[in-house]
C-alpha cells in the first residue's frame, strides 16, 4: 500500500486533469459541447435506452441530461421515441447523423491527444491508458460495493 504522502500527490494529479479535459473540449465544434459528445458517446457504446438510465450513466441529474437530449435531439443527432412499456416514457436512441457527428469528434479528439502526446513514446501512452483503466475499474468496484450495502451513519 502506499504511502499518505504519495495519495496527497495523486489527489493533486487527479484535481489537474481538470485542465487536461478542459484543454480537450476545446476540440470539440461549438455545436456539440462536451454533455452533447457524452450522450452521443454513450447511446452509441450502449444502445437505445431511457433518458433515466442515460442520466445514471453521465452521472448528472435528469434536469441537466434532459438539456443535453434536447440539444442533440435538436440537431437530429438522436431519436426519442415512446417507450411501448411506459408510454410516458421515451427511448432514446443515436440516428446515423448522430453517428457521423460521433465519429467526426472521435477524430478530432484522438488527433488533439495525438498532438499534446506526440513526445511520448507508444509505452508510455499504453502505460497511461492501462493505470487509467485500472483505476476507473476500482472506483467502480467501490461504487458497486456501496450500492449493495445499506447506508451507515456515523456519530455526530
Amino acid at each position: 500500500m502506499a504511502a499518505q504522502p504519495q495519495y496527497e500527490e495523486l489527489g493533486r494529479q487527479l484535481s489537474a486533469i481538470g485542465a487536461v479535459k478542459r484543454e480537450l473540449s476545446r476540440t470539440l465544434p461549438a455545436e456539440c459541447p462536451a454533455g452533447a459528445a457524452a450522450v452521443l458517446l454513450l447511446l452509441d457504446k450502449y444502445g437505445e435506452m431511457r433518458m433515466s438510465r442515460l442520466a445514471e450513466l453521465l452521472a448528472v441529474d435528469m434536469s441537466v441530461t434532459s438539456r443535453h437530449v434536447a440539444h442533440v435531439a435538436d440537431r437530429g443527432w438522436i431519436d426519442r421515441s415512446p417507450d411501448p412499456d411506459d408510454r410516458r416514457s421515451r427511448i432514446l436512441r443515436i440516428t446515423p447523423e448522430g453517428s457521423d457527428v460521433l465519429q467526426r469528434l472521435s477524430e478530432r479528439y484522438t488527433d488533439a491527444l495525438a498532438h499534446y502526446l506526440r513526445d511520448w513514446s507508444d509505452d508510455d501512452v499504453n502505460q497511461l491508458s492501462a493505470l487509467l483503466a485500472r483505476l476507473r475499474s476500482s472506483f467502480g468496484e467501490c461504487r458497486q460495493a456501496r450500492s449493495h450495502t445499506s447506508p451507515t451513519r456515523t456519530p455526530a
